[in-house]
């Protein structure tokens, strides 16, 4: 427990009345014996086996999450959610000690809010005695490659808190349950210990590493998930599951499967008991060899399974039975129904010492050339629109908490936030920004999104309303990365609001689509900005087909301060200046105060990148490229690339073009060269005045495909860095991990795919390195990549394939839409970095909140009422460079969740990757803070009584929780990579 919060609690008890009865939800009685208490007895002198009755049920894939709820579209695939919750509660009633685990809360929140309250409360008693038990328990099981910390967070915490409030102690998890993600992230498991979990079960390895595991018997080990947190902090215990999470072969009694039910009446034909028993025996001892203990699991049930529980439940009912009346003639073996927890905490109560695991688990590959390395790139459109939808989700909170309660209810209606936390919530799915569901099941994430986007523009114009003092309308613009906004196009004056959600002050480009040549800007206190027009490029036009007809883009620098907003004016000037011309070939350099990069003329290309400060230069060259995907007609394997799996046909890329055609436009604003490379690659590198950064604006689309060639594209970065081979990836945003080509910290490996077994998932920032330079790159999605070369790095940006890699989702990932039938186009951009090793990280860490929390542009035409406030900081002061605020939201009328965050690593910066203390009180400009008092990461749990299993490892000491006092109640320290969350009491000023 944190020192000191014994204390605070005592101290909040007079303040925070009402707020305290949180996180625990209604009060048990005392009879309820749920969680580790009501776990069948084991024999310890035989072998235990633990079957677990459980149903992996998708939050989208092959059918939408409506669809799978109600059992709608069962042409696609027979499932119906809501049939299997009916099913098992039920069955569940017949005899007491029959077990089921439920794990996603986006399906049982739809069911509970059906059920009469008879239902709930028969279930609340199930609950309480432990018959029916969540694991995991967020919205959705989470993609563990695509998925960014802050959005996997929030999606917990939405689920976890549903079961606390329905269910109290009895409904929280005490063990995460990643059976099906495609591989395991480092950061996802940090973010588990910190959330209170006991222990995490996954079923999919590597088959090499499985391999090797189960020769050492380390299949159960201790993954110490942080390298900056000080142990157990991140110290999470894992268990890899034995059968991915189906059940053993020939034991699978669900309706959906053809293994023959238990004939255990010997006058009836057909009687199979001793048949039975002797294959379960055979199979038990077999995975008894494999792992430590004299306790197994086995998961009892598969995808969407249970719909009629009694199948299983009888057969199962019998097994038990017919296994256990062996123990009279001497067989060492019980059977048992039980849960995850109840095996973890047999597990725990062997008191063994267990292996210690530091790195991760990517790539997953389930075969020699069959690599899940394909889906961190798949469907690269709605990877990019999730990243949008958390930041439009960011700033929709925070603008409820600053705005107050009109903000709900305003001049502009009513708006919420709920329906994008839920868009949000479904949409970090394993299948969701994955890429790996089908086609109309992507399409309904992404409406989702939109539809959540609606309610919270809503708020966000209600709230911008009551702080600025203006009711004026408020038009959003959605499509600005292909210059269309109707009303830059058309007016003649108009003012831009400018939200920041950072809590920090920013710098940001704004480009405007607008028809005139010549405008003026001005700031907050009206004084001129510099701004300039430049002609809409070729690439930009084709883009945007017929959406929007601007011919020209208005560009300038804006500031917003910290949780804030600032307001630019913006005027048409009759008979100015033309814009920018355009100059028909390469300049043989572009630079600014701090970076000089320089083409060279004859390709059109980059060849260097300086930084001017640190007077450091690398040799820099950038193309395209493209793999030729394999259709499966090949002598080693007949895999296809599909959604979730890389395969090139061969470990050369074909090059799109040696040459680029570029045209140059150079003003006090910005310089860019626009590079053309093909009818479907082009690109913008682009330098503003006063960054530190060069942007690479790529555009890939249509992928042809009329010569039958699936295509995955990449960009790929060759520099003169000595690199030995090596290079670094983030890990869900957060820490960083080193990654080696063909190598792998735990096992030898044996490498069959030379380039798609050196994929690996980059969330925020990959970087390259060596002693004296480091070239960062910031994405604005979740992308593959690799170090193939020395010194160099690859990215893939787009895919479209012809066939199906038979993981299931049944279609090739071959994306069209209304507006592109030929193909989808995707434009994003990458953001590149050079500095000296040892301070790369002051610069790329809040570069990459800043590409994940972008400023919020509104638009009002005309002029504005002349008592408009126009600029507001939520803030009092900034916050320091190494703390990142990364939750702000209303929690109930009084209360809001607040998240504060160290956002570097502990060797990262001299500078940064110190403690720093942070006063709540002080903290906000418009909010009084009467309370506060800390949870866990998931905000399910009080700090000071969130109580882990310890584990011992079988090197070193057990680490203490070292426990830090803070200065005091009100201000708080954050050491490197800590997460620390609040629950404050509030009232407006």
């Amino acid at each position: 427990m944190a020192a000191g919060s014994q204390q605070l609690a005592v101290a909040l008890l007079s303040i925070l009345t009402g707020v305290l009865s949180f996180p625990l939800g209604q009060e048990t009685k005392h009879t309820a014996t749920c969680g580790y208490e009501s776990c069948h007895a084991t024999k310890p002198n035989m072998l235990n086996v633990h079957l677990v009755p459980h149903t992996h049920d998708d939050v989208g894939w092959l059918k939408t999450v409506d669809q799978y709820y109600y059992g709608d579209r069962n042409d696609i695939q027979h499932a119906g959610v809501q049939y299997i919750l009916d099913s098992v509660v039920d069955q569940l009633l017949k005899n007491p000690d029959r077990r089921f685990i439920y794990v996603e809360t986006a399906f049982f929140y739809r069911w509970w809010k059906q059920q009469s309250s008879s239902m709930q409360q028969t279930v609340k008693q199930l609950v309480n005695e432990g018959r029916l038990e969540f694991v995991n328990g967020g919205w959705c099981m989470s993609d563990e490659a695509t998925t960014h910390y802050s959005a996997v967070i929030d999606q917990m915490t939405m689920g976890l808190r549903f079961l606390n409030e329905t269910f109290g102690p009895c409904g929280r998890p005490r063990v995460a349950w990643h059976i099906d993600p495609f591989g395991h992230a480092r950061e996802h498991a940090s973010m588990f210990a910190q959330m209170g979990y006991d222990g995490f079960f996954f079923g999919r390895l590597d088959y090499q590493d499985r391999a090797r595991r189960m020769i050492d018997k380390e299949q159960e080990l201790l993954w110490r998930a942080s390298d900056s947190l000080t142990p157990p902090m991140a110290d999470l215990f894992t268990g890899i599951l034995p059968n991915g999470y189906n059940p053993p072969q020939g034991f699978c009694w669900d309706q959906s499967c053809d293994d023959p039910p238990i004939r255990d009446d010997p006058d009836l034909e057909d009687y199979n008991v001793d048949d039975v028993v002797n294959r379960f025996l055979n199979i038990a001892s077999a995975q008894a060899a494999v792992y430590k203990t004299n306790h197994i699991i086995m998961t009892m049930g598969s995808d969407f399974q249970y719909e009629n529980a009694n199948l299983w439940y009888k057969n199962l009912d019998k097994l038990i039975h017919y296994v256990n009346a062996q123990q009279a003639n001497g067989i060492k073996v019980n059977v048992l129904y039980s849960t995850p927890s109840c095996y973890l905490q047999e597990l725990h109560r062997a008191n063994l010492t267990w292996s210690l695991k530091t790195d991760d688990f990517f790539p997953y590959a389930d075969d020699a050339h069959d690599f899940w390395t394909g889906y961190f790139t798949s469907r690269p459109a709605l990877k990019r629109y999730e990243r949008i939808s958390n930041s439009n989700l960011q700033t929709c909170n925070q603008l409820e908490v600053l705005g107050g309660p009109v903000s709900k209810i305003g001049p502009f209606g009513e708006g919420d936030s709920q329906t994008m936390k839920k868009a949000m919530a479904v949409a970090q799915h394993h299948d969701a920004v994955s890429g790996t569901e089908k086609q109309h099941v992507a399409n309904d994430y992404a409406r989702r999104l939109a539809n959540g986007w609606q309610h919270c523009q809503v708020l966000v114009s209600n709230s911008l309303a009551a702080l600025s003092g203006s009711s004026a309308q408020r038009i959003y613009c959605d499509n600005l990365n292909i210059s269309v906004c109707p009303l830059t196009e058309s007016s003649k004056k108009f003012s831009v609001n400018v939200y920041n959600p950072l809590a920090r002050p920013v710098t940001w480009p704004v480009r405007l689509p607008v028809s005139g040549t010549a405008y003026t800007v001005s700031d907050a206190k009206g004084e001129a900005v510099d701004c300039q027009v430049v002609p809409v490029s070729r690439a930009t036009q084709e883009v945007r087909r017929n959406r929007g007809f601007a011919v020209n883009e208005l560009v300038f620098q804006v500031q917003a301060p910290p949780l804030g907003y600032s307001t630019y004016s913006v005027s048409l000037v009759k008979d100015g200046l033309p814009p920018t011309s355009t100059k028909h070939r390469a300049p043989t350099v572009i630079q600014n105060k701090f970076l000089r990069v320089t083409f060279n003329p004859d390709t059109g290309l980059l060849s260097s990148l300086s930084n001017l400060e640190t007077k450091q230069s690398i040799k820099l060259t950038q193309n395209f490229y493209w793999y030729n995907a394999s259709d499966g007609n090949n002598s080693q394997s007949d895999q296809p690339s599909g959604a979730y799996i890389f395969r090139p046909n061969s470990s050369t890329p074909f090059i799109i073009s040696q040459t680029a055609k570029t045209e140059t436009i150079q003003n006090s604003v910005v310089q860019e060269v626009r590079q053309w490379f093909a009818p479907w690659v082009s690109q913008v590198v682009r330098l503003y005045a006063d960054s530190r950064v060069l942007e690479l604006e790529w555009t890939v689309g249509p992928l042809p495909i009329d010569d039958s060639l699936g295509k995955e594209v990449i960009t790929r970065l060759d520099t003169s860095i000595k690199t030995s081979e090596i290079f670094y990836t983030d890990s869900n945003g957060r820490e960083v991990l080193q990654r080696k080509k063909d190598f792998r910290p735990t096992w030898h490996l044996r490498q069959s795919e030379p380039i798609a077994g050196n994929y690996y998932p980059i969330n925020s920032r990959a970087f390259i390195k060596d002693d004296v330079d480091q070239l960062t790159v910031v994405t604005d999605r979740s992308q593959g990549g690799g170090s193939i070369h020395n010194g160099s790095l690859e990215i893939m940006l787009h895919r479209r394939l012809l066939y199906d890699d038979v993981r299931g989702v049944g279609e090739p990932l071959n994306e069209s839409s209304n507006i592109f039938p030929e193909g989808l186009v995707v434009r994003g951009r990458l953001l590149l970095s050079l500095d000296r090793p040892p301070t790369a990280a002051d610069a790329h860490r809040p570069l990459a909140q800043e590409m994940v929390l972008q400023p919020l542009l509104t638009f009002t035409d005309g002029n504005l009422n002349p008592n408009t406030q126009l600029e507001f900081s939520g803030l009092q002061a900034a916050l320091p460079p190494a703390v990142h605020l990364l939750t702000l939201t209303q929690w109930d009328k009084d209360s809001v969740l607040l998240r504060l965050e160290h956002q570097f690593q502990s060797w990262e910066s001299k500078v940064n990757s110190q403690p720093v203390t942070v006063n709540l009180q002080k903290l906000f400009s418009t909010l009084e803070v009467l309370g506060v008092s800390e949870l866990n990461l998931s905000a399910n749990q009080w700090k000071d009584e969130m109580i882990r299993f310890d584990w011992k490892l079988q090197t070193g000491k057990k680490p203490l929780l070292k426990t830090f006092e803070d200065p005091s109640v009100w201000e708080v320290t954050l050491r490197p990579m800590e997460i620390r969350t609040f629950l404050l009491r509030v009232s407006l000023r």
